[in-house]
């Protein structure tokens, strides 16, 4: 099968995903509603990083006006997962390495923040407990791309700590950029597997009321995760 009609075939697999996701607009659907269901689909890796979204495509299969559907794009365009190219139409966003530090540095200043925010133990972990188990038996099951889920609900749920709606809301952001970088790596196993036993120890350091030691390990989690992937990423995008 040849590259142009295998991605047309991914593309019909996309826009019938899209159309079972008609029902969750209801009745009074939204640009919001239907921004939220492309960004999960886009997290999700149904749509690849320079896909090109056609808005009579996605129009048709989400069943929304032309109008609805371009807020929607707009929406997710201002959260750097979609980039509009002048004449040529709308694409699911290329993440730079730039970018990829950058997302690390805002990832280090809000999960670190939370941690280190935290006051008198003990503390809310179920969320963080559920996403290191999730993580666990994924593992065990060989199945990577729910191990990358897991990691990326852990990481959540340490920004949860906070007790922020907004700090959640632009840490879903962050996360659903970053998973533009997943999408292009070829092996998910190899960037999550290694953090699952780092995992469990920032969790069994929180469970033990030690945030200062919970924020130490998280640091240095980070900065190895950064340095690990800006790396095998600036080679994946030049193609060598």
């Amino acid at each position: 099968m040849t590259n142009g009609a295998e991605r047309r075939l991914a593309e019909a697999s996309s826009l019938a995903e899209l159309e079972g996701d008609r029902a969750l607009l209801g009745r009074t659907s939204t640009a919001e509603r239907v921004a939220d269901i492309l960004r999960d689909r886009i997290a999700e890796g149904f749509f690849p990083p320079g896909t090109r979204l056609s808005e009579d495509s996605v129009k048709g299969a989400l069943g929304v006006s032309r109008n609805t559907l371009r807020e929607a794009f707009r929406l997710l365009t201002h959260e750097r997962l979609l980039v509009h190219e002048l004449n040529r139409g709308v694409f699911v966003r290329v993440v730079t390495v730039d970018d990829l530090i950058d997302i690390y540095r805002v990832r280090t200043l809000m999960e670190c923040g939370a941690v280190r925010g935290l006051g008198e133990p003990p503390y809310p972990l179920e969320g963080v407990e559920a996403a290191v188990v999730a993580g666990e038996r994924a593992a065990q099951a060989a199945a990577w791309q729910d191990l990358s889920t897991a990691n990326i609900r852990f990481h959540q749920a340490i920004v949860a700590l906070a007790g922020s709606p907004r700090a959640d809301e632009l840490m879903r952001g962050v996360l659903a950029e970053l998973r533009l970088v997943f999408h292009v790596m070829a092996d998910p196993r190899r960037f999550h597997a290694p953090y699952l036993v780092r995992n469990r120890q920032i969790l069994e350091a929180l469970e033990s009321g030690d945030a200062p030691e919970a924020e130490r390990l998280l640091a240095s989690y980070l900065e190895d995760s950064r340095l690990q992937l800006a790396g095998a990423y600036a080679q994946r995008v030049s193609g060598s």
